[in-house]
């Protein structure tokens, strides 16, 4: 079986313009991104999918592979899309690799890619919430699963209510679990999805991942214990220095 890992990285970012060239201890954001993905046993080639020359350049400097698209993508499942149509091969799957995760585990994408069957139609993670903060916040995106490991429903709201219980008592009462932005989809779904358009409970939750739910497509979920710590403004990336320096 062929695994496609796809890094997306813009470089316009409103919250955190020019992120994936940023210096962490002598190596950028991106670049660190790349040789942790590229330890993952089940990737078969991983290749950063841009929008600016300047990333472009960079990773072509390191010797990491690159490939140019447009900046007219709205979402990173697109932006792999044409990488795939850009590159000589024809994957059987290919694996979003978040390019703000610098301390991504190789061991994160290996557990993901356990799953890819060919049945599977698309996976993703998910991780046991344990502290109510993350519970209520509205950044981190929860998921309800069925008894096949499948996902019901995304949200950034906890699911279910629990009737009758204080909120902060709810994590006793329930499994509530986190949803980890690292996709693997079969390659001919990624094709079929990137043409729907946004829907009402994408629109709604501000989360694409429910376009592909309510058009009908499954998405199996893998339990992780291992933290996920994305990059998204200059206060996140001293705070995830912090964390892998203890």
């Amino acid at each position: 079986m062929t695994i496609l890992g796809i890094i997306p990285a813009r470089y316009a970012s409103t919250r955190f313009p020019a992120k994936a060239l940023v210096s962490i201890d002598g190596k950028s954001m991106i670049q660190r991104v790349v040789e942790q993905a590229t330890q993952a046993r089940s990737l078969s080639r991983v290749v950063v999918a841009t929008d600016d020359e300047r990333i472009r350049s960079h990773v072509a400097d390191f010797g990491g592979e690159v490939v140019m698209t447009s900046v007219h993508h709205q979402s990173g499942t697109d932006r792999c899309q044409e990488a795939v149509d850009l590159l000589d091969m024809s994957p059987d799957y290919v694996v979003n690799i978040q390019g703000d995760e610098p301390y991504i585990k190789p061991r994160q994408i290996d557990l993901l890619t356990s799953v890819l069957d060919g049945a599977t139609e698309l996976a993703t993670l998910i991780k046991t919430i344990d502290d109510v903060e993350t519970l209520f916040n509205p950044n981190s995106p929860k998921v309800v699963v069925n008894t096949s490991n499948e996902a019901l429903y995304f949200s950034r709201h906890p699911i279910p209510y629990l009737r009758g219980q204080l909120p902060e008592n709810w994590l006793e009462q329930h499994r509530y679990y986190r949803h980890i932005g690292l996709y693997a989809y079969r390659a001919d779904v990624l094709a079929l999805i990137t043409q729907l358009p946004p829907s009402s409970l994408e629109r709604a939750e501000s989360l694409e991942q429910l376009r592909w739910l309510e058009n009908g497509y499954r998405i199996r979920t893998v339990v992780t214990d291992l933290e996920s710590l994305g990059i998204d403004t200059p206060d996140d990336l001293e705070r995830v220095i912090r964390s892998e320096q203890r």
